[in-house]
């Protein structure tokens, strides 16, 4: 959707939509177990500070709503639009107290992945936020030769609690078609969790999570209830989400040790492969999330 049309091609049209925004807003004052709300599918930094302003005007008068995350990358990229862009600073703050005085929960989450995207700037930004009352959190993906090492992850962890940050999660990186050099492994993601945590206080580092493939929400990466780091194969469990399904995560073929590799070379082995690592599981009697 970059640029204009073309002779050949018409772009998509993604510009705020507040027609879109009051149905929505119209299905979730409706649903009164619907108590977290996040203002995303974009950026919330690209939005004008008036509309901003009207999105959380309308969310905070729904009752039931508890807690809004406004989600943005935008810290990490422009952190000097929270210094310069008065009128969006102010709309984002306003929020905050509004939902304070509310008993309700506004917070900023936002996606620093490396300790090298913080700054003098960042750290001045985020300053403003925290003398302001506004508690922002970070969420973080693993990424193969960008954090994935101890050492690295340690810096962000304590980076982040210096602009007092709080470090959330750090997710196990999707399943994505085109991007395997980037994912790292489950066992290497717990062994790098383990070295994190005592490294600071023990409110500052992560839970370092997967977003189950097949719907299973967000688990404790070194919570699997079997992982073969020969096959790659781990096998989770969200009983409160659907006691009756499993959640399986695979690790990059390339990162597999040999005997791994091979089996995976040959199409007949990836049924018994996870056929097998279910069975060490113990939880044959349940179905497969994703077939």
């Amino acid at each position: 959707a970059i640029g204009g049309d073309t002779d050949t091609v018409s772009k998509a049209r993604l510009k705020p939509n507040t027609a879109r925004w009051h149905a929505a807003i119209a299905y979730l004052a409706s649903r009164p177990e619907i108590e977290d709300v996040v203002v995303s599918g974009g950026d919330a930094f690209m939005l004008p500070a008036a509309h901003l302003e009207t999105l959380g005007k309308m969310l905070l008068a729904i009752p039931h709503i508890r807690r809004i995350r406004i989600a943005t990358k935008g810290p990490a990229v422009s952190p000097m639009k929270i210094l310069s862009d008065h009128a969006w600073t102010d709309a984002l703050l306003d929020m905050a107290r509004r939902g304070r005085a509310a008993a309700k929960e506004v917070c900023l989450h936002t996606h620093f992945n490396s300790p090298t995207e913080i700054s003098s700037i960042t750290r001045e930004a985020m300053d403003l936020l925290f003398r302001e009352g506004l508690t922002v959190r970070n969420q973080s993906v693993m990424i193969r030769g960008v954090n994935d090492s101890a050492p690295v992850m340690t810096e962000l962890v304590k980076r982040l609690s210096y602009m007092n940050v709080s470090s959330y999660y750090v997710y196990q990186h999707d399943m994505v078609s085109q991007v395997e050099d980037m994912r790292t492994t489950v066992g290497a993601t717990c062994e790098i969790e383990r070295r994190v945590l005592g490294s600071t206080a023990g409110f500052n580092p992560p839970l370092f999570v997967l977003d189950c493939p097949g719907g299973g929400g967000k688990l404790d990466i070194h919570s699997h209830d079997h992982y073969n780091p020969v096959t790659g194969i781990s096998v989770y469990r969200a009983p409160s989400v659907c006691a009756d399904k499993i959640y399986l995560y695979f690790d990059p073929v390339g990162l597999l040790p040999r005997e791994g590799r091979e089996r995976w070379a040959r199409p007949a082995e990836h049924a018994p492969m996870m056929a097998e690592a279910v069975a060490a599981a113990g939880l044959s009697h349940l179905r497969l999330a994703v077939q």
